[in-house]
């Protein structure tokens, strides 16, 4: 007897070693739409990057939990026209598959071309020029078998099903309509699986916002008939579980199989901040599947998805916060920054300083001169510094919260003709816009620093003297950037820009998680 408790004491003991804690999201800030794929013990990870350029960030992890930004798919103009893109449009839900020895991407470019596919032999690139296809939609996925390439899609709010050719997107077979969902709007993001004799469809239903969720179908035939998981949703917050809890608007999962077999499902959410408002973007977050034979998926034993979970077989996650500090003494860029569009590539110079030269406006989003990066924590710094010398006049440079073109929040430092210069805080918030000067605007001289500071409910715009304290101009609450607030499908970056007729220098630029 004494045997038989000591054995079952080992047993619990184990499993509570196994037991890890994940936190969620496992990559914050604006990273939708997630897809994934193992290859070997390597996972790969894509995001959708909208109006933002280069375009389609891609990740590597050993455990599912813990990622590193290995590069971005589309770095070239050929691949990733965004001429007049919005955060409403460019680069939808992207999926990552592996076969025979070639990685695919595949993706939707709304407002210029349409659906295509990139392939690549390394996931860090270079891949190739775009593949573009016939059936459209959006959100499209890949499945290969017995050396057919099938992809599905949405066009007309219908999961649509046709073989393609991958060496040149030619559609081989007419498209045929799978599955509508289970009646809620916007079905999308469809992904394929084969497991014990069935295919299985995964799809998001309820739009990207409250009601979002995930729902299943499954057939065995790759063209159907598909019959629903009788226990829909898959997946979803919007339940009386999960009214209450910081992570809402869950949806548009993507499955993999880890090397130890076991299930998981990354997927989309977001973080609620000072109330229903967020505003760093829909987010990629990690889930539990139980998947047993001949059996439907249940995702996180059917219970709603909070920011902290105890889940078995991962590896410990490491702390996600990220201080750099980065100088422009290089030719080229680490994979973090973004541009608002195709950059101009003469309005931007890096000679120890950078040097952007001002085209447009951040509102008129036209390729406004913009370098920036994603907001990934909630409490945030972020810091400039401009030597009034190297400003030309009529000109304004500085730092800017930016969510969509016509809301965002910026701090500058402009220049007039007479060579005084102001600080100013200035706010583009859809119909609503104004200015508020710093106390010794005209005053200033030689070098300014720039500061941007968050505690995830209101961001501080501050200015100071290399020497001196920091001054401040104005406050503002997070929520006036929400989603909810001014619209878009992305979440907040941060950066520098340069509008009116000249060019400014920026000696440095800090990004600091707290």
């Amino acid at each position: 007897m004494k045997k038989a408790v000591f054995f079952l004491f080992l047993a619990l003991n184990s499993l509570a070693i196994s037991a890890q804690q994940l936190r969620n999201p496992v990559i914050p800030g604006y990273h939708p739409d997630p897809s994934v794929c193992r290859v070997g013990d390597h996972y790969y990870l894509v995001n959708s990057s909208f109006q933002y350029f280069p375009g389609v960030p891609i990740y590597h992890s050993k455990d599912l939990v813990n990622w590193e930004l290995i590069g971005n798919v589309l770095d070239r103009e050929s691949q990733l026209p965004l001429k007049g893109a919005s955060s409403w449009l460019g680069i939808y839900a992207p999926t990552i598959r592996y076969h025979e020895g070639t990685f695919y991407m595949i993706t939707t470019n709304v407002g210029n071309g349409g659906n295509f596919m990139v392939t690549a032999s390394n996931p860090a690139g270079p891949w190739s020029e775009p593949i573009w296809l016939e059936q459209q939609g959006i959100d499209p996925s890949l499945w290969f078998e017995n050396g057919k390439c099938y992809m599905v899609s949405n066009p007309d709010n219908t999961i649509m099903l046709c073989e393609i050719d991958p060496k040149t997107g030619k559609q081989l077979t007419e498209s045929k309509a799978l599955w509508r969902g289970t009646g809620g709007r916007y079905p999308e993001g469809p992904h394929l699986y084969k497991k014990d004799g069935y295919y299985y469809l995964l799809i998001s239903e309820g739009g990207t916002e409250l009601a979002h969720g995930l729902t299943i179908a499954r057939s065995k035939k790759i063209d159907g008939p598909y019959v629903a998981n009788p226990h829909n949703p898959l997946l979803t917050n919007c339940s009386l579980d999960g009214q209450t809890m910081q992570i809402q608007g869950t949806g548009h999962g993507d499955f993999v199989q880890a090397l130890d077999g076991s299930w998981w499902m990354v997927f989309l959410a977001y973080r609620n901040m000072g109330g229903a408002y967020h505003h760093m973007g829909r987010e990629t977050c990690l889930v539990p599947v139980e998947w047993e034979k001949g059996r439907w998926p249940v995702v996180n034993d059917g219970m709603a998805v909070d920011t902290v979970m105890k889940v078995r077989t991962l590896a410990p996650q490491k702390p996600w916060c990220h201080h750099s500090h980065t100088i422009f003494n290089k030719n080229k860029l680490d994979p973090e920054w973004v541009h608002l569009q195709n950059p101009i590539p003469d309005n931007y110079l890096m000679d120890g300083l950078l040097w952007m030269k001002a085209h447009g406006t951040l509102t008129e989003n036209d390729q406004p001169t913009f370098l920036g990066r994603r907001q990934e924590s909630a409490c945030v710094a972020a810091e400039t510094e401009i030597d009034i010398d190297q400003l030309d006049f009529a000109t304004e440079a500085g730092l800017s919260v930016y969510q969509i073109n016509d809301g965002h929040m910026d701090l500058a430092l402009e220049k007039y003709q007479t060579g005084s210069v102001a600080v100013k805080m200035k706010y583009q918030l859809k119909s609503v816009h104004g200015e508020k000067m710093g106390d010794d605007s005209g005053q200033l001289q030689g070098k300014v620093r720039l500061r941007i500071t968050s505690d995830g409910n209101r961001y501080r715009f501050e200015y100071a003297q290399p020497e001196g304290e920091w001054k401040l101009v104005d406050i503002h609450d997070c929520s006036l950037v929400s989603t909810e607030v001014v619209g878009g499908f992305t979440g907040v970056t941060l950066g520098m820009f340069v509008e009116g007729e000249g060019k400014a220098a920026f000696r440095y630029f800090d990004y600091t998680e707290k």
